[in-house]
């Protein structure tokens, strides 16, 4: 890889390094709006100004003083005329349950924007989006920006239970139209898993002699896997977010490392967004 440097199988490359600011924002909002589903406003002006579709933000979380790592969190809604980022989060430990107890108007503390953005190519005129659970959020920025470059976009939801499929509304506000949707209990759309869904999009685009040029997918590794592996099928290039756990973010501490064709790799700030080719699985 041109510009490269490899030390014991790491590989440091020269990644698109958008500037990072460190910036007190105030909460906004903090409303549920499922089972253990919780969308959170802040106010954080440069941030929602520089923030690019699945980038994401570091943030301190208030009143855990011995829990000193913060979290990393992708965006789900910006305005950057009102400085805004929205940061849809599942409760799943401590952290994210002492998120609920964070009240409007408190500060929180964030580094952003970080890591390496969703990068449809140019030439790429129909793009099929599938998210699994909160994977919908990273996602939604991606929509909105095909959308207004004239792209034709079709989304893929999969989601627990109707309850969880918390996103549905929004993107179909956005895109007009209902997107495809699956629960694994059948409360809403095709039931069980997703990847049907996405299998019947692409033979169907295929069909109509349309064919999907772009994929980018984000949720449960095993979901992102086998998408990843029908869009190498069809022919289809293919993005992935991946989820590592982070400590620094800004990839100094190499804790977030993915296992690719070229090395080991950050996902903080080589990723989270990777072409699904590169990934060893």
């Amino acid at each position: 890889m041109e510009g490269a440097r490899e030390t014991s199988g790491f590989v440091k490359r020269g990644a698109p390094m958008t500037k990072l600011v460190n910036e007190l924002a105030s909460v906004q909002a903090n409303e549920p709006l499922g089972p253990g589903l919780y969308l959170m406003a802040l106010k954080a002006p440069q941030i929602a100004r520089g923030i690019e579709a699945g980038q994401f933000v570091h943030m301190r979380i208030p009143h855990m003083d011995d829990h000193i790592l913060r979290r990393p969190f992708s965006v789900y809604g910006r305005s950057a005329e009102e400085g805004i980022v929205e940061i849809l989060y599942q409760t799943v430990g401590y952290g994210t349950d002492q998120m609920t107890r964070i009240g409007a108007l408190e500060s929180v503390e964030m580094i952003g924007p970080v890591g390496r953005p969703w990068r449809p190519p140019a030439a790429a005129s129909r793009a099929l989006l599938v998210a699994g659970g909160v994977g919908s959020a990273p996602l939604f920025l991606l929509a909105e920006k095909l959308i207004a470059e004239k792209r034709e976009v079709d989304v893929v939801l999969g989601a627990q239970t109707a309850e969880a499929l918390v996103s549905r509304e929004r993107y179909e506000a956005l895109l007009q139209a209902p997107p495809r949707c699956s629960t694994d209990d059948g409360s809403f759309g095709f039931e069980g898993f997703c990847t049907p869904l996405v299998e019947q999009a692409l033979a169907e685009a295929e069909g109509e002699g349309r064919p999907y040029d772009y994929l980018a997918v984000c949720g449960p590794e095993p979901l992102m896997r086998l998408v990843a592996n029908m869009a190498a099928e069809h022919g289809v290039l293919c993005e992935v977010s991946l989820e590592r756990r982070m400590a620094c973010g800004v990839g100094a501490c190499l804790s977030c490392v993915v296992n690719t064709t070229g090395g080991l790799k950050r996902s903080c700030v080589d990723g989270p967004v990777f072409l699904a080719e590169e990934v060893i699985w």
